[in-house]
Order: C-alpha cells, then sequence, then structure tokens
C-alpha cells in the first residue's frame, strides 16, 4: 500500500512539474557564465560623465543581459526611465532611488527592481562609488522625462 502511495505521489509530482514548466523531458547541457573581479572589464558612459559599464553576461545595448553599472560617488541622474524592466542589487556605496517624490538611501547589499518606465531619479551619495549589478530584460537605455529620443548607455 505504501509503495503505491509513494508511486502515485512520485507520479503526481512529474505531472505537476511538467505542467508548471519545473521538468524538462529533453536532456540540456549545463552551461556556467564566470568573471572573476580581475577580469570584468569596465568602459566608460561617454554621454555620463561618472558612469562606467560593465558586460558579464549578453549585450545591454542588444537584449537581456547582465552587468555592472558603476556611479562615481556623487554622481546624479535627473528623471528618466528605463523600457526594459530591470533588477538590481547594490553591490558597493550607497544609492539613493527617489520615486513617486521620496528618496530611498539603498547601501549594498539592498535589492531594487523597477518595470513599466517607472520614473525615477538616481544619485550615489558622496564619499565612493557605487556598483550596481543589473539584469535587464530587454536593450539597456535612459530615457530623459519629457524627452522623445533615449539616451545611449
Amino acid at each position: 500500500m505504501r509503495t503505491n502511495v509513494a508511486v502515485a505521489a512520485v507520479v503526481a509530482l512529474q505531472a505537476l512539474s511538467s505542467t508548471l514548466g519545473w521538468a524538462d523531458t529533453a536532456p540540456r547541457k549545463g552551461t556556467a557564465v564566470l568573471v572573476p573581479a580581475a577580469d570584468v572589464k569596465w568602459s566608460d558612459v561617454p554621454e555620463a560623465k561618472g558612469v562606467q559599464i560593465a558586460a558579464l553576461d549578453g549585450d545591454p545595448a542588444k537584449g537581456p543581459a547582465h552587468f555592472f553599472l558603476k556611479f562615481a560617488g556623487g554622481f546624479a541622474a535627473p528623471a528618466h526611465h528605463h523600457t526594459a524592466d530591470h533588477f538590481v542589487t547594490v553591490v558597493a556605496g550607497t544609492l539613493v532611488l527617489n520615486v513617486d517624490g521620496k528618496d530611498q538611501k539603498l547601501p549594498a547589499g539592498s535589492f531594487f527592481t523597477i518595470a513599466g518606465q517607472k520614473p525615477h531619479t538616481t544619485r550615489c551619495e558622496a564619499g565612493t562609488e557605487c556598483v550596481l549589478a543589473m539584469d535587464a530584460r530587454g536593450p539597456w537605455d535612459v530615457v530623459p522625462e519629457g524627452g522623445d529620443a533615449p539616451a545611449k548607455k
């Protein structure tokens, strides 16, 4: 009796997992992206003094990507939004994000997400640079509020 219950539970779990996308019937090769800190390649963002970018996985200009952004201490970006939804972890420094007119200080270890082209301002507190780990779900852009054309990253 116990064996039948166990088998039924396994069959039910397999059916549920395949329905929810947990199980994949086709074997997949494993992949890994490993980027040691010494291999991170930073580039200045010409249109934004005090900002650097380092692509880690994917191409931020072309589609979904994981990348770092680095802001010099004291850097501030005026009201803007991004076309792509994005998920962010503050790796270093303290970022001050203003959404809906309210400042929120986000020290290292903090997380935030901005979706649906939500307008906001961004500032890195003076004294130390801010480093953000970015997960953008589409091409990365910065669209000034009130502007028509996206600013290049």
